[in-house]
């Protein structure tokens, strides 16, 4: 299983913890195992030929020659291991491994004398580490953009070849998380997360809330974001980049932007249009409950296609209801939407005509209004609805793991016990999934006077401009024009 791992500040620092100790005294006999020179010596087995400084300077020496521009993170460090319950391989076998993952990989082809200088570093049985310097032998640089995903498929073959535990298929579903760069930025600002979590969670819940491209990016720009369109030949908006007020990059003179899709996978403007769905009366809400019980029936016997289509749509709706609960459950309802992001993300294709998904669709839609209903029994109906989710829930675990999506079905599994949290906060237990056929007992809460449930807080301390009705609409009107951005 390669993964990307910590790089360390530079080439010798990431060495000498590879050939150290570790952390608990966990690093046993350090020693390389391939480089990409044949015959290089070891520096924990020969130091009176080379020590770790001597291999650090060799590694970052295409570096240091480079005429042009260095690159800002010149190390690259990625570990591979086996299933711990995989037979030990040798040195040998270890060495094929890492020639094969740097091949895959970008960093150095098979053949190419000129490419990047890298090493394989083994300190367990059960993997390798490799690392190498981000310059060719030529003063070019290396292109790696897509290095993990094509070095799962060469570990692959490898496990079929040597009948090794295969790992989990690399869907491209997980969470974008931000890189080591970003969460210094935002501790050196005093900031509690990266300017990506920030706008991943609002752009999320401007896509589940929206109902048009025009509403959509109206929600961005009162949340107090920053957006900028991208428009085709014709005009036609193809494609939008965020940015948080106050993030900005080279010395304060530009803001720091993200694409859709480069915040999330179903991020993307073609994915957030999915999510659209005609506004429904706020009277439905009283319906919601029933809609989402009938939506995990249908969800636990869906196939493949259609279950991806109506897990995307239970993830809208919790996304939905983070933003619409009492604040007495809106952290644990937020973090259960969070925890479900990578289920509603399921490989492969999707339809979205699926009655689940209009179900879910339409509760959500619902919940978009109970704040504005809320007088005389809204917000109790939208804490009821929590026992209803959790069924939902736990249909989307069985049908993840029916079709043996195991990541995702951990994290909604994970969703389910956030929500029975919150449940139990509201006072009303969860019921057990075989007595999810019952209607939930509902409990009476007395709202605050004059107002519903209070509404998230936006990311940024600048206020959001009033709507001029109750949900803008994506209806007629003129478009934006090209490089419109606040």
């Amino acid at each position: 299983m390669p993964k990307k791992a910590e790089s360390g500040e530079t080439t010798a620092d990431l060495l000498a913890y590879l050939f150290g100790p570790g952390n608990h005294e966990e690093h046993i006999d350090p020693h390389l195992v391939a480089a990409w020179t044949p015959g290089l010596p070891c520096p924990a087995r020969n130091p009176d030929r080379i020590t770790l400084s001597d291999l650090a300077l060799l590694l970052d020496a295409p570096v240091e020659a480079l005429r042009g521009p260095k690159p800002a993170e010149h190390v690259w460090h990625v570990s591979v291991r086996n299933d711990p319950t995989d037979r030990t391989l040798s040195d040998a076998e270890w060495a094929t491994v890492a020639a094969e993952m740097v091949h895959a990989a970008g960093i150095a082809p098979h053949g190419d004398t000129h490419a990047c200088r890298w090493v394989a570093v083994r300190h367990a049985d059960d993997h390798i580490h490799l690392v190498a310097t981000l310059a060719r032998q030529d003063g070019r640089h290396p292109r790696i953009r897509g290095d993990i995903p094509r070095m799962h498929t060469a570990a692959r073959a490898f496990e079929a070849a040597w009948g090794l535990t295969p790992m989990s298929p690399l869907d491209r579903t997980a969470r974008r998380a931000p890189v080591t760069g970003e969460r210094e930025k935002a501790a050196r600002r005093g900031l509690p997360e990266a300017a990506r979590e920030s706008l991943q969670r609002t752009v999320r819940e401007a896509a589940a809330r929206a109902t048009g491209t025009t509403d959509f990016l109206t929600r961005l720009r009162d949340a107090g974001l920053r957006v900028r369109e991208h428009h085709d030949e014709t005009g036609a908006l193809d494609g939008y980049a965020v940015a948080l007020p106050g993030d900005r990059a080279d010395r304060n003179t530009r803001p720091v932007w993200f694409s859709g899709r480069t915040l999330a996978y179903d991020l993307s403007l073609p994915r957030v249009r999915e999510r659209f769905h005609p506004p429904i009366a706020p009277a439905d809400i009283t319906r919601a409950h029933t809609r989402i019980r009938q939506a995990a029936t249908l969800l636990a016997r869906a196939g493949r296609t259609e279950g991806a289509g109506d897990v995307a749509a239970l993830g809208d709706l919790l996304t939905t209801a983070a933003a619409t609960s009492p604040a007495t459950v809106r952290d644990q309802v937020r973090a259960a939407a969070t925890a479900f992001e990578q289920a509603s993300r399921a490989p492969g294709t999707r339809t979205l005509h699926g009655t689940a998904r209009a179900h879910f669709k339409a509760a959500a839609r619902a919940l978009d209004h109970a704040p504005r209903a809320a007088r005389g029994g809204g917000a109790p109906a939208v804490l009821t609805l929590l026992i209803a989710l959790v069924e939902a829930i736990e249909a989307a675990t069985a049908w993840h793991r029916a079709q043996q999506h195991h990541a995702q079905a951990r994290a909604a599994a994970q969703a389910a016990a956030l929500l029975r949290e919150a449940a139990t906060l509201t006072g009303t237990p969860p019921r057990a999934s075989r007595a999810s056929r019952t209607a939930p007992r509902t409990v009476r809460v007395t709202p605050a006077a004059e107002r519903g449930p209070a509404p998230a807080a936006p990311v940024t301390r600048i206020p959001p401009r009033p709507h001029a009705g109750p949900h803008p609409t994506s209806g007629p009107g003129p478009a934006p024009g090209p490089g419109r951005s606040r």
